[in-house]
């Protein structure tokens, strides 16, 4: 990022990336594998898992199981999950401040998400962010999820700020995709929800924040405000 890119809206990505989502996503799919009699599987290994949403982390418990079967849990998960949506769920590290430091600069900040509305809405209010972001775009708001970039472009459209002048920042390859497709510089926050088998160097993000720490600096940076 030059010192002549002064960019005007940074959007975010939610789970693993603007908020830590994994201990209550978790503990819904612990408790589904607990009443199904399935050994709980290890919370690092579920954690590196939850940018893959509902249908991801029943995948991972239930390897191998019949459609029908499978989607019968992702169900069951989206609705303990709704019912406990922010237990232990927190902003990151360093993100409050971040937040603080754009709205008091006058700056647009938005997330997109493929989260449903219904858990995304309860979330954002109970960490009490919901009324200050520019806009939310949920996995249910329109037709289209990322990896495809209109979600983007939508929240492009609601925060005034032209793609090529907002930045998006993303835990997931297809929060990348969708990003470059917008025509907006993007970021790969590796401090999320990485597999043990992913490479976010083979995304092509722009730059990656291996850190809270390095992301806001970037951020700053980019905006052109200073930490």
């Amino acid at each position: 990022m030059s010192s002549n890119e002064d960019f005007e809206a940074i959007l975010f990505d939610l789970d693993g990336t603007l908020v830590d989502t994994a201990p209550d996503m978790v503990a819904a799919l612990v408790d589904i594998q607990q009443d199904e009699g399935h050994k709980p599987i290890a919370y690092e290994l579920a954690r590196t898992h939850v940018s893959h949403g509902a249908a991801g982390l029943v995948n991972l418990a239930f390897p191998g199981i019949p459609f029908d079967e499978h989607e019968r849990l992702r169900l069951e998960f989206l609705d303990r999950y709704e019912q406990a949506v922010c237990v232990n769920s927190v902003l990151f590290s360093q993100m409050a401040e971040l937040l603080d430091q754009l709205d008091s600069s006058g700056l647009p900040w938005g997330i997109v998400t493929n989260k449903p509305t219904r858990m995304t809405e309860p979330l954002l209010a109970a960490l009490n962010i919901d009324h200050r972001a520019a806009c939310v775009i949920c996995g249910d708001t329109i037709p289209q999820r990322k990896p495809d970039p209109e979600p983007l472009l939508l929240a492009s459209r609601q925060t005034g700020v032209e793609p090529n002048r907002t930045i998006y920042v993303g835990d997931a390859a297809r929060d990348i995709e969708a990003g470059l497709a917008a025509g907006m510089f993007t970021i790969a926050a590796t401090y999320g929800y990485i597999t043990a088998d992913d490479d976010p160097l083979a995304w092509n993000a722009h730059q990656i924040a291996a850190s809270t720490e390095e992301l806001t600096h970037q951020l700053l940076k980019g905006v052109n405000l200073t930490a």
